[in-house]
């Protein structure tokens, strides 16, 4: 073996040491980096020399510059932050639902509820004081204007979360796209003879597929040629250097544009049970949607189970004239009254009219029967105002829109309403003290709000007694078939109660998401993170390798200025 072999087996050895400084070096900086893989250099011994009968080595080489990755433990990584961005995604909107309910505060629902039923009461005691009266249909007016507010404010959220989708769509395609054009680079990169990864690009592609499976549930599979093909739901989103497209597709649902991401090339929804896109979807069609659902069905079944009581009583003041609130189409005046599509639904029954002449002060009954068995004998909106418009002293015609208008046509006469078993009074509007038929738009009759001796406090007839009021104020714990054999303050507290329940075990599946991601967390940091113990301890290896090589160069060098001076 000649000198010069000993100086290549030196130079050897001085460049491996140079490389393992170097990514050293390179981890090093990196300790802090997210989503940063610690490089590995691989050794391998140098070809041999032959000399005669002897096979000398020629020190070490460089064969490649790896990362330290478990793609096992990254998918299940990838998979526990899709989990969790959900988690965190649905749990963030409890918690604006709840502080929206803000059943705890002084200005919750509950407390409408209450102070409007509490005010009630207070007619008992003073039945002809029309302030108390006029205290109740503020009361009223505050429980319907609490309704609408809390019902408009989630649907607001349940729109900025449509908003947040429909922007999905474009990250997603940013992300994709980025991948795509990584995988291109690393193949061209990783390819020919070279074992190296292309570590730099991989550490970005690893941060690009961190930031999708956040967003969207995906897998990624690793190409023999250094690639990855990216999965969503059984469908390819990236594959080599080409990436597939979404959008945000609007579809007119609920008074609304929802979003749905679909695929572009073949226009189906993109299949996603995790990441954050899927919990923001479940936000707004589940937890918000479904809670909306039973807000409005709540103002609704209220709404009409209170006037039907309502519309039973009298005032202090009877009617001189009043209109309904809901209208028939023309073309169905005469059909069933129970099949004109009426926001509520009336039933077989009857209901009275009480006329009182003021100079007088008779009181006459007459009685009104609806029937709605499903024959053909069955009362329209037709015979309803014939039945009316019978009675000596009253009026009653169908306006243009459909409207059904009563009227006194005797001077000295008011009439009102009575013992409405049917529930067409307050399916119509007559008569009654909430307006609406949703929570969007509930409100109090005007007739009632501009003249509160019209509230209907009696049951015998016109200023004659409270019982109606002692059936109002009790309402709120009288057992409803609207609200499934439930009281009013029931049904809302099980509506609250249940948001609050399934916060707490969202909150708790989300917890044991994140206690779980931190565990992977730490696997992934004993195999693929920096430790800079371990990084100073191969430092110093390779700085005395380095000197060691650098000192045996410096002797072949004063062996050779011997041999030359010979």
């Amino acid at each position: 073996m000649s000198l010069f072999s000993s100086l290549q087996q030196a130079n050897n050895a001085l460049q491996a040491a140079q490389v393992g400084l170097q990514v050293t070096g390179n981890n090093i900086a990196n300790v802090n980096t997210p989503d940063y893989l610690r490089q590995r250099v691989i050794y391998t011994p140098a070809p041999t020399q032959a000399i005669g009968n002897l096979r000398l080595g020629l020190g070490v080489r460089v064969e490649a510059i790896v990362q330290q990755v478990d793609q096992f433990l990254e998918e299940r990584l990838r998979g526990s932050r899709s989990d969790l961005a959900k988690g965190e995604a649905e749990e963030n909107t409890f918690t604006q639902l709840d502080a929206l309910i803000g059943e705890l505060s002084d200005t919750d629902l509950s407390t409408s509820l209450n102070n409007f039923f509490g005010s009630i009461n207070d007619i008992l005691n003073q039945p002809e004081d029309l302030g108390v009266r006029n205290l109740t249909i503020l009361r009223g007016q505050t429980l319907a204007d609490d309704i609408s507010r809390l019902y408009q404010r989630v649907r607001q959220v349940q729109l900025d979360t449509n908003d947040r989708i429909r922007d999905a769509a474009g990250t997603i395609n940013g992300l994709l796209t980025d991948i795509a054009e990584v995988n291109k680079k690393i193949t061209t990169m990783e390819g020919g003879i070279t074992k190296s990864d292309a570590v730099g690009l991989r550490d970005q592609r690893q941060r690009k597929l961190t930031e999708l499976s956040e967003l969207i549930g995906i897998r990624a599979v690793e190409q023999e040629n250094g690639s990855v093909s990216v999965f969503a739901g059984g469908e390819y989103l990236v594959t080599d250097g080409i990436a597939r497209q979404v959008y945000a597709d609007e579809e007119p649902r609920d008074g609304a544009n929802f979003v749905d991401i679909k695929i572009v090339d073949f226009e189906s929804p993109l299949q996603t049970d995790t990441g954050k896109l899927a919990g923001l979807v479940n936000s707004r069609d589940h937890i918000l949607g479904d809670f909306l659902g039973q807000l409005d069905n709540f103002a609704k079944s209220f709404a009409f189970e209170f006037n039907k009581v309502f519309s039973s009583g009298q005032g202090l003041t009877g009617y001189e004239s009043i209109e309904s609130e809901h209208f028939v189409s023309a073309e169905q005046w005469d059909d069933a009254l129970d099949q004109v599509g009426l926001p509520f639904t009336p039933e077989n029954g009857s209901f009275q009219v009480k006329l009182l002449n003021r100079q007088t002060g008779v009181t006459e009954t007459h009685d009104i029967f609806i029937q709605l068995n499903g024959t053909n004998e069955d009362t329209s909106l037709e015979d309803l105002r014939a039945a009316l418009d019978d009675i000596d002293g009253l009026s009653a015609t169908i306006s243009l829109e459909g409207q059904l208008q009563i009227n006194a046509d005797q001077p000295n006469i008011e009439f009102a309403f009575a013992d409405d078993t049917s529930g067409v009074l307050a399916a119509l509007g007559v008569g009654t003290f909430f307006t609406g038929s949703s929570a969007t738009d509930l409100g109090v009759n005007e007739m009632v709000s501009g003249d509160p001796s019209k509230f209907a406090a009696s049951s015998s007839g016109i200023g004659k007694d409270t019982d109606n009021a002692v059936a109002l104020a009790s309402f709120s714990e009288r057992a409803l078939d609207s609200f499934s054999g439930t009281t009013v303050t029931a049904f809302y507290k099980d509506l609250v109660g249940g948001v609050a329940q399934t916060a707490a075990v969202t909150k708790g599946i989300t917890e044991g998401f994140r206690v779980f991601k931190d565990t992977l967390e730490g696997q992934k940091l004993g195999v693929s993170g920096v430790n800079l113990d371990e990084e100073a301890v191969r430092m110093i290896t390779f700085q005395r390798q380095f000197q060691a090589s650098s000192r045996m160069i410096a002797t072949l060098d004063e062996l050779l200025e011997v041999l030359v001076n010979l």
